[in-house]
């Protein structure tokens, strides 16, 4: 199995990237991040208080998750229902953080990507998220830090973002990198990881600089 893992801090277009890259190589995208989101909004769903970390870690044993590895077909489910979309409302990107920062969840989430990735049916997987190229798959064939600069990543979250002022996405921009900061350090590349920084090219040189990685490191 051939992975690809993708690090990168909020705004650095590490999903929208990785999405395409697979879709060019022919490779299985695994957005983990969906995990989280789809445990938080169901933890919401029951009124579970996000912060008691015992009672998010217990919804674990009957989380009806599924996702779809398909670059072109992206769905996330948790049991009959679609959630896709829904969990990427902003009352979910402002929530996310205590769950992804709850360690059984986390323990949960890297066992949870493995297997997903070892049994995609793709010849490889691009797997995007946190602790990709450290914890999740320190041993994948390819390891990325995609990164920019601060103003650059505001700039995108912005433009993603219709209807929210430039300060309002400054500041979340600014409060999950503070967060992020307490469980994994995006901003520093760990030994054999190559950085690959967006913040001067566009997305389809981004992609390309991605791909151009995973061929050299596969000879092919």
């Amino acid at each position: 199995m051939n992975i690809v893992a993708i690090d990168g801090p909020a705004g650095s277009g590490k999903s929208s990237v990785a999405r395409e890259a697979a879709s060019q190589l022919g490779f299985g995208f695994l957005d983990t991040g969906a995990a989280y989101r789809a445990l938080t909004w169901w933890a919401l769903e029951r009124n579970v208080e996000l912060t008691d970390e015992d009672a998010v870690a217990g919804l674990l044993g009957s989380f009806p998750y599924s996702i779809s590895l398909d670059p072109a077909r992206e769905r996330v489910a948790v049991g009959e229902s679609d959630v896709t979309s829904s969990i990427r409302d902003p009352r979910i990107s402002l929530a996310v953080s205590a769950v992804a920062r709850n360690v059984r969840v986390r323990e949960w989430m890297k066992s949870s990507a493995r297997e997903l990735a070892a049994h995609s049916g793709f010849a490889g997987v691009v797997a995007e998220g946190r602790d990709m190229t450290t914890i999740v798959f320190p041993d994948a064939a390819t390891r990325i830090l995609l990164t920019a600069r601060e103003e650059v990543r505001i700039a995108r979250r912005a433009g993603e973002n219709a209807g929210r002022d430039l300060a309002e996405t400054t500041a979340s921009v600014r409060e999950r990198d503070a967060k992020d900061s307490n469980v994994v350090d995006f901003f520093s590349a760990a030994s054999g990881v190559t950085v690959v920084d967006s913040s001067d090219i566009n997305f389809s040189e981004t992609v390309s600089a991605i791909i151009n990685i995973v061929r050299a490191g596969s000879g092919a």
